[in-house]
């Protein structure tokens, strides 16, 4: 099974950063899809923590209260090599015992109630600080003019180191769970490394996009249109597309931020609103219960869409960040940014696209 190798759109030499995750370096706030309520009976706990995923401060919080670990309610999952805030439901009946929460990782920083129980995706986004470290000036220049590019392109939507484990091999042991040849009787950890091997199909075929897209770019539809396999007149379209990321038929796209899915019907319209952030192309997480794309765009796909025991999706294949922020200390050699991406998109995804 091939290692990926990343492709990205941006064609700069690599920017020499030091970028560790850390708690004074890396700093998430969740967005909350909704407004609480402020009556019900359950507590909305809004906390900073660090050192810490969430899994364990969902542990700290039920031995403290008392009540059992399902019965919490939380909308995403955070990493432990950074300062987090996030938000939790507790039930109301364990409102005593939180007034006297005290832990030396975790700070309460406000309170408030709502009818429903937190669940999983209850997330408008998330925003993110992030320090880079040893960046000289003519690097911050460098820097300023990539996330510029950012700004006005977007980037691609990969799935982050994260999601593949401590030896980032998580997705092999999915695949041979699926081929029969890895038994693992316990669901979470059976489901956890399914959901990697979706992910490193999704990130092979939006490299193989990616690369796709840049040849487009670098050559002459006449040079270029055999080797690709493709109509002469569909990659004279597509070279005239104004975003890095050619879109082709049969594309299944999805209004964003958010909104329905469907099938491109007119090329070049398509085109020029995905340049406009209307709408973007989505991948395959392969799986059961998910539409394909067809046409040409499936043809790209095809090798990707396994026979996958767990439901499948479709994922944004690209995005925007939005408010970015960015500013250079001189005196330290820091370049601090700070922008928002959507729910299930990587914070270091962006940071490579940047540094690459």
């Amino acid at each position: 099974m091939e290692e990926i190798t990343k492709q990205f759109y941006l064609n700069h030499s690599k920017i020499d950063v030091h970028f560790k995750q850390s708690k004074d370096d890396f700093v998430v706030t969740e967005i909350p899809l909704y407004e609480f309520s402020g009556e019900g009976e359950h507590i909305v706990v809004k906390f900073r923590k660090k050192d810490l995923a969430t899994w364990d401060a969902l542990q700290i919080f039920s031995d403290f209260v008392g009540c059992k670990q399902r019965e919490i309610g939380y909308a995403g999952l955070k990493d432990k090599n950074a300062m987090t805030i996030q938000h939790i439901t507790i039930p109301r009946r364990c409102e005593e015992k939180l007034k006297t929460f005290k832990h030396n990782n975790i700070k309460i920083l406000e309170t408030s109630y709502h009818n429903n129980k937190l669940k999983i995706g209850h997330l408008k986004g998330n925003r993110f600080f992030i320090r880079l470290k040893r960046v000289n000036l003519v690097d911050s220049r460098k820097l300023e003019q990539s996330l510029g590019l950012i700004a006005k392109h977007g980037f691609a939507n990969y799935f982050g180191f994260q999601r593949f484990g401590i030896e980032g091999d998580n997705y092999k042991k999915g695949r041979d769970i699926i081929d029969g040849k890895l038994k693992e009787k316990r669901k979470n950890l059976r489901q956890m490394y399914i959901n990697s091997y979706q992910s490193y199909l999704f990130n092979a075929w939006l490299a193989k996009r990616i690369e796709i897209s840049k040849l487009i770019d670098a050559f002459e539809p006449k040079e270029i249109y055999e080797r690709l396999n493709l109509e002469l007149e569909l990659v004279k379209q597509m070279k005239k597309q104004e975003h890095p990321f050619k879109i082709i038929p049969g594309e299944l796209m999805s209004h964003y931020p958010y909104g329905k899915i469907f099938t491109i019907d007119e090329l070049e319209e398509e085109a020029q609103k995905f340049n406009l952030r209307d709408r973007v192309p989505t991948g395959l997480l392969a799986g059961k219960r998910v539409k394909n794309s067809v046409d040409i765009a499936y043809s790209y796909e095809q090798d990707f869409d396994k026979k996958i025991p767990e439901n499948g999706a479709r994922r944004f294949a690209w995005i925007f960040p939005d408010e970015i922020e960015s500013e250079y200390k001189e005196d330290k050699n820091w370049f601090e940014l700070s922008f928002t991406l959507p729910k299930g998109s990587y914070a270091t995804e962006l940071i490579s696209e940047l540094t690459h």
